[in-house]
């Protein structure tokens, strides 16, 4: 796939030695304005290609209010956005350079914000984004170049293509989480409730039962059947984490009001009991946990 050319400035470089008479003339001569490159045809091989282009393409959507109510860019020199969002800007305030400054503006915001959430949202699905064609299908948008899309193609590809790989990627989890508990029910020592919550008694307290709304003290960590530990409370200082049971996910909710203080159990909780389909952190959508959980007081 080819690469996508950026804007370069062509450099002079000086022969060996001149007399000052050369370097006088030299001075006078008026320097050549720096040859521009034209971009390269966009090739789209794959599912893949075509996704990145037109993600790039979608990113723009209401942009061109927002360069014009938040950077004063006046629309007529959006070549020169489209140029400042692909290479360095002088400090000029002259109408053209702004635009190009708010290119750069702009291109630092789709680079740290917005591309690692797109890359992020198709993780473990059957396509990826390719940085270079987003870019790509950005800029050609900003300037209403339609060769390889129309804006509204782009937008309805990408959107379909979202959401096939969510519904793909959903499956997946949901089904490795489903067939995770399923074979850890068959283990030793594994109770499974009526909800569908699965815990392991480690250790068995003899105190006293909370309430929902009851504050309690827990020591905790929380991994993914992978074996990825998420979170702790020892990540948090040296204390316990100290909540109500009715302010945490539903599967912690239901174990705490059963657990008397001093017990420790392994909670396995399917993604119903869960976050279900938001991320919460390092927690993909639709995940099953497993958390380690000891019940240290309860605060009346």
């Amino acid at each position: 796939m080819k690469k996508v050319l950026f804007l370069a400035l062509a450099l002079l470089v000086a022969s060996a030695s001149f007399t000052p008479t050369e370097a006088a003339k030299k001075k006078k001569q008026k320097k050549a304005e720096p040859e521009v490159q034209a971009p390269a045809p966009v090739v789209l091989t794959t599912g893949s290609d075509s996704l990145s282009y037109a993600a790039g393409m979608m990113l723009t959507n209401g942009l061109i209010g927002y360069l014009q109510q938040q950077l004063k860019v006046d629309t007529a020199y959006m070549a020169d956005f489209a140029k400042g969002f692909q290479e360095s800007i002088s400090d000029t305030e002259d109408p053209h350079e702004l635009a190009r400054r708010a290119g750069q503006q702009i291109a630092s915001q789709v680079k740290q914000g917005m591309l690692p959430r797109l890359k992020n949202d198709f993780t473990g699905t059957p396509d990826t984004i390719i940085n270079n064609l987003l870019y790509r299908g950005f800029a050609d948008a900003i300037v209403k170049d339609t060769t390889v899309m129309k804006a509204d193609d782009a937008d309805a590809f990408f959107k379909a293509k979202q959401h096939y790989n969510q519904q793909a990627r959903e499956e997946q989890q949901t089904k490795a989480g489903r067939d995770f508990l399923a074979q850890n029910a068959t283990k030793e020592g594994v109770i499974t409730t009526p909800s569908g919550l699965q815990y392991m008694v480690l250790v068995k307290g003899e105190g006293d039962v909370p309430q929902a709304t009851d504050r309690v003290k827990v020591n905790y960590e929380g991994r993914l059947i992978d074996g990825t530990v998420f979170d702790a409370s020892s990540k948090h200082g040296n204390q316990p984490a100290t909540f109500q049971p009715n302010q945490v996910i539903r599967g912690w909710t239901e174990a705490l009001t059963m657990m008397p203080v001093g017990s420790k159990w392994r909670l396995f909780i399917p993604q119903e009991l869960g976050y279900g389909e938001r991320q919460a952190g390092q927690i993909p959508p639709y995940s099953t946990l497993i958390f380690d959980v000891e019940l240290v007081s309860i605060e009346k």
